[in-house]
């Protein structure tokens, strides 16, 4: 029979074992985060109804979607973890508390072309806040905490959270006159880190009709070193601008109460976040020392998450990370902390007996204690049996013979000192403890730069 050769789809990430558990160890850090802040976990299905995802669908997202029919049923795979939420929230209405937050952590798909650092296959790691015919602008302050608090827990030091507001941008532009532009505008603003100011006016005169001088304004308020000063004299012209610039304000004067430190956030007017589907506060965060890299993280406010499935008017204010992407950042930036533990056991037992018996009830009190224990009881060299547990990089090995079970101790050796003691099991699992405990101090992140 031919063999198949094996390869993994070009734009789906397999991780290697070590690596697995340092991606699992940042989910964990997530849910944690997350559930600090009063989110309940979701899980929603990766395959739905074509005509329930795409309800809101069109253009690029037909493109990229994984479709296919089984029987008679037209399905699709999810593209995002929003539009399932919107089906979940409309469908449950009745059942659920509202406002509701929920987090969800899941895989992902989109059939794009696979490129470095893009993926096919992905981890998006979501929060959102949903209210049932209302929601506080107090929410929109909360956010930048929960990314602050979020990146903070994972070990990231150096980054920013940048905010602005939809109202303020759209009534802006119809005082500049360019509300029939509004569209064209805001997306090319948006380039304005990836291709320049000059860039960006040229676009705007020559692409889109907008007046020199016009473009000029805009662009210089765009730099302005001090956004609120600039936005607050500009009120009293446009009813949608003055209240974006009182929303605007009101986040910002919340998020020092709510934990945010000054370096870690600013106004920032060129952040949009596309054209239709948010209606209040935006928000991107950068890594400093990386802003090639772009948004890590980002969201805002919409004024009905689920208009297609329902009548109830259901606003809401949300954040997405795209997680393996983010992996694969901190991964090829060096910034995955290798000295955590990643070995799929604390302790290898090795058996020097005929009989099995006291090493497999040494290992049952082992995990008894809270210890991951595992019992290696192939027919190996001893040197391969010490390797065995070296290349996975167990921290402890027990030699249990005929001398240790006669006198009820075990031989422990620490993996990383070389220091091997003859111990009872009450000393060795203490000193087991203290030694995982202080490998267990850190982050999952360990910023090069600090």
């Amino acid at each position: 029979m031919a063999q198949i050769k094996p390869r993994t789809l070009s734009g789906f990430m397999e991780l290697l074992p070590a690596r697995q558990v340092q991606f699992d160890r940042m989910v964990e850090t997530l849910r944690k985060t997350y559930s600090l802040y009063g989110f309940t976990p979701l899980d929603t299905p990766a395959i739905e109804a074509s005509e329930v995802l795409l309800a809101k669908g069109g253009g690029e997202t037909e493109k990229q979607i994984y479709r296919f029919t089984k029987g008679d049923s037209d399905l699709s795979l999810r593209f995002d973890l929003t539009v399932p939420l919107a089906k979940y929230v409309a469908l449950h209405t009745g059942d659920l508390t509202f406002p509701f937050r929920r987090f969800q952590i899941g895989k992902v798909y989109r059939g794009e072309r696979a490129q470095r650092g893009r993926f096919r296959e992905f981890y998006q790691a979501d929060i959102d806040v949903i209210g049932d015919g209302s929601l506080d602008i107090i929410n929109e302050a909360e956010i930048p905490s929960i990314i602050y608090k979020t990146f903070t827990a994972l070990g990231l030091k150096r980054f920013q959270i940048r905010v602005n507001n939809r109202k303020v941008l759209n009534g802006l532009f119809e005082i500049l006159g360019l509300k029939e532009q509004a569209g064209d505008v805001m997306r090319t603003i948006d380039k304005l880190e990836k291709i320049g100011p000059e860039k960006v006016k040229e676009l705007l005169v020559n692409e889109f009709s907008v007046p020199a001088a016009t473009a000029d304004q805009l662009l210089e308020l765009l730099s302005t070193a001090d956004p609120m000063a600039a936005l607050n004299a500009l009120k009293g012209q446009n009813e949608l601008f003055d209240r974006g610039v009182e929303e605007l304000s009101t986040v910002v004067n919340y998020m020092s109460a709510f934990g945010v430190p000054a370096e870690n956030y600013q106004v920032d007017l060129t952040i949009a976040r596309g054209l239709d589907y948010y209606t209040g506060t935006v928000y991107e965060t950068a890594m400093l020392d990386h802003p090639e890299i772009g948004s890590i993280c980002s969201g805002g406010r919409y004024d009905n998450l689920a208009e297609y499935y329902t009548n109830k008017q259901l606003p809401g204010v949300g954040i997405s990370i795209g997680l393996t992407r983010l992996f694969f950042v901190l991964e090829d930036q060096k910034y995955l902390n290798d000295d955590l533990l990643t070995a799929p056991a604390d302790v290898l037992v090795l058996p020097m007996t005929q009989d099995l018996s006291p090493a497999i009830a040494l290992a049952t009190q082992l995990r008894e204690a809270g210890i991951r224990t595992q019992l290696y009881t192939e027919n190996k060299k001893f040197k391969q049996k010490i390797g065995y547990a070296d290349k996975l990089g167990i921290p402890y090995v027990i030699f249990l013979g005929e001398d240790e079970v006669k006198e009820g101790k075990a031989a422990v050796k620490d993996m990383a000192t070389g220091e091997q003691l003859t111990q009872s099991m009450e000393e060795a699992i203490d000193r087991i403890r203290a030694g995982l405990a202080q490998r267990a101090e850190g982050t999952p992140i360990r910023d090069p730069h600090n």
